[in-house]
């Protein structure tokens, strides 16, 4: 699998592809849950769960940066951008987002971690794609989510916000990540079936 990565994702463009991907980081959490909220109106079961798509596409630009993208400071700003535009979009979190604030650094932490992960232990150590993926989607959910469970304790969100963002923090980032892997994977391996 990593020859097929590797010729995948050659790096002969790789200021663009930074560039590319940081818009993408940067927009599908600003305007996606717009556009989702237009097409399908406000209860429907595609808005109401517009976070799983989101999160899916982000997850799915972390794990690219970590296939394709050489450099710690190109790497960061897509590490940043999904998270604060989604607060400040406030479509996903809805009034939730203000409380989302505190969770800025972890998220950070978190997406770090994901990508962190994937270089050292897919790119570096070799070990087998889903195993890497795994292993940073469970670290990425345990920085998300026991910062979550601090800040709950330490009582910085209100009892209902702190309810709807259990899951939020937990199960649907686990879920997000792992659908994110999963497309990554089959997008790998559909663009080297088509360069045949």
């Amino acid at each position: 699998m990593s020859d097929v990565i590797n010729k995948t994702f050659d790096n002969k463009d790789e200021w663009l592809d930074t560039v590319l991907l940081g818009l993408i980081a940067l927009f599908v959490p600003t305007f996606l849950g717009k556009f989702i909220n237009l097409i399908f109106q406000e209860n429907s079961v595609i808005t109401n769960n517009s976070q799983l798509i989101i999160g899916s596409i982000v997850n799915m630009v972390l794990i690219i940066s970590a296939l394709k993208i050489k450099g710690w400071k190109k790497i960061i700003g897509i590490v940043t951008m999904p998270s604060i535009s989604t607060i400040l979009s406030g479509y996903v979190f809805k009034s939730s987002s203000i409380y989302m604030a505190y969770m800025i650094p972890a998220i950070w932490v978190g997406n770090f971690a994901i990508i962190y992960t994937f270089k050292l232990l897919y790119l570096d150590r070799k070990y087998n794609y889903f195993l890497s993926g795994i292993i940073g989607i469970i670290i990425k959910v345990l920085i998300i989510f026991g910062a979550f469970n601090i800040l709950k304790v330490c009582g910085v969100f209100p009892s209902k916000v702190a309810f709807a963002l259990k899951s939020a923090m937990g199960i649907t980032q686990l879920t997000t990540a792992s659908i994110g892997m999963v497309l990554v994977y089959l997008t790998i391996l559909l663009k080297y079936n088509f360069k045949k």
